[in-house]
């Protein structure tokens, strides 16, 4: 994994995580809590969620997931990819 990147909070600022990141070649980019918030308050915008997030919260409306109705893995899958596909779709859509 040469040149991977990972975006990631200040829950994973420990030693342990960094000598990992650095052992399989993975570069970390760590925000402190609030530096996003201050950096965008100081260029005038406003801040913005982290990716994953968002779509952890758009994917938490759908309750199948939520509570994981399915037994098997692969429907289980298939209904997260179905509720991307529909996530995806109000994105788009105006």
């Amino acid at each position: 994994m040469i040149g991977a990147f990972a975006c990631l909070d200040k829950g994973y600022d420990y030693a342990v995580v960094r000598t990992l990141a650095n052992e399989h070649g993975i570069r970390l980019h760590l925000r402190r809590r609030g530096e996003e918030a201050q950096a965008k308050r100081h260029r005038g915008d406003r801040a913005r969620r982290w990716v994953v997030e968002r779509v952890h919260a758009w994917l938490n409306r759908f309750r199948g997931i939520l509570i994981r109705w399915p037994k098997k893995r692969q429907n289980y899958r298939a209904f997260i990819c179905f509720a991307c596909g529909i996530i995806a779709a109000q994105q788009t859509l105006p």
